[in-house]
């Protein structure tokens, strides 16, 4: 697997690797309403979301994430998403760091971003995407299932929340024999939504 940062488009979607100029939108799109942060790893209604950002930044510069901006059709940043973890000697590689403002919850956004985003991993050869969501996110269980991904069970205690207490998180992931009719099931949900 040679995953590689790259702007990735569609109708409904743009993801635009990570840099400084995506800052004060991000900022501005989180604080919009912290409350969507509530099952995030990185306390952003405490400690702003520009930490974030500079740890994203670092990590990307490290080579351990790539993170992108979403961007709508219209140029507004609404949200983040990332590669992460990527273990190009097993072919896998995580998808997640994922949130979206409020407006942008509910609609084509989530779909469209992550068709793109295991479109790009497959082809860079990848065997296995991975998503990992807190076992008590409802609302990103929900998400996961209705893209059609597969369950794979909860990891207890596997991090750490910001408040100090232990996280459970619910694991999904795709494979490779199962993208080609997983990529047919999302196009035809975009299909719809765009009718």
């Amino acid at each position: 697997m040679d995953l590689a940062a790259r702007t990735l488009t569609n109708a409904f979607v743009r993801l635009e690797p990570l840099a400084p100029r995506h800052r004060d939108a991000l900022i501005a799109a989180a604080h919009a309403d912290v409350s969507i942060f509530a099952h995030m790893p990185y306390p952003v209604a405490r400690e702003g979301y520009g930490g974030w950002f500079d740890q994203l930044m670092a990590e990307q510069s490290a080579g351990r994430w790539i993170a992108h901006a979403v961007v709508t059709p219209a140029g507004v940043v609404v949200g983040q998403t990332c590669f992460l973890n990527p273990r190009p000697e097993l072919g896998c590689v995580e998808v997640g760091g994922t949130w979206y403002a409020r407006q942008a919850q509910g609609t084509a956004i989530n779909p469209a971003a992550k068709l793109l985003m295991f479109s790009h991993a497959f082809a860079c050869g990848a065997e296995r995407v991975e998503l990992k969501t807190d076992a008590l996110n409802t609302q990103s269980r929900r998400a996961m299932e209705k893209l059609g991904l597969t369950f794979e069970g909860v990891m207890r205690r596997q991090m750490r929340r910001p408040d100090g207490s232990w996280r459970d998180n619910a694991w999904f992931s795709v494979v490779a024999p199962e993208w080609p009719a997983l990529q047919t099931r999302i196009e035809a949900r975009l299909h719809a939504h765009a009718a």
